[in-house]
């Protein structure tokens, strides 16, 4: 749709292996599969965030995202653009501030619900994945932790649906991916079996986890 196309043009943040800034591209760039396959990456985040059940929110993407389509994937995944406020790295303050952007433009998460303190930024991971023969991912993705109750009112250009999910729903919903029976997107098994199983029972106090300074390659 329009609002999609638009944000075709945004300018993210291009990166090296070790996270080191080289240049900016436009989204649509960063996401053609003959770009990555020519070394092209960029950086990203992934939100996952628990209610004080514990239970984490999952979305499912709507029909007309770029990559991964429909697919049910983590609370929230997106960009950091190429700016001064976002390109901040102290603390990861400039992938934080994005990350409040999009929590609002996704989900309707307004800034007085989660402030930059409420966002653990917690490692980093690596990976690369095709959603058709057209489009992919290639990001080093920045994992950031909120823990809060929060209204969501969904923009549903971006978000066709969501729930909070207990460990065991959450493996279910890998399972049922696994059989083909939904579609799962590629980072969400790779935070949930490399990172949210080991934290979820100390999800009070999570510090022995965080790694800021390590780019985990999966």
């Amino acid at each position: 749709d329009e609002h999609q196309r638009q944000r075709l043009e945004e300018m993210l943040i291009v990166v090296n292996e070790n996270d080191k800034v080289i240049g900016a591209d436009t989204k649509r760039n960063c996401h053609l599969n003959e770009n990555i396959e020519r070394g092209l990456l960029h950086r990203a985040f992934s939100i996952v965030l628990f209610n004080s059940e514990k239970k984490v929110l999952i979305q499912r993407r709507s029909d007309t995202k770029l990559t991964f389509p429909g697919h049910f994937t983590d609370s929230c995944s997106s960009h950091p653009l190429s700016n001064p406020e976002e390109l901040e790295e102290k603390d990861a303050l400039g992938v934080k501030r994005a990350a409040l952007r999009r929590l609002q433009a996704e989900l309707g998460i307004s800034q007085d619900q989660i402030s930059l303190k409420d966002i653990i930024f917690m490692t980093k991971y690596h990976y690369q994945a095709k959603s058709d023969p057209t489009w992919g991912e290639h990001e080093v993705c920045y994992l950031l932790l909120v823990k809060r109750d929060v209204t969501i009112n969904a923009d549903h250009s971006e978000v066709s649906g969501f729930s909070y999910l207990t460990q065991e729903e959450l493996k279910e919903l890998l399972d049922r991916g696994a059989r083909g029976e939904v579609r799962v997107t590629p980072w969400l098994r790779i935070i949930a079996e490399r990172f949210l199983y080991s934290w979820w029972p100390y999800l009070d106090e999570v510090t022995q986890f965080v790694e800021p300074d390590k780019i985990y390659r999966v």
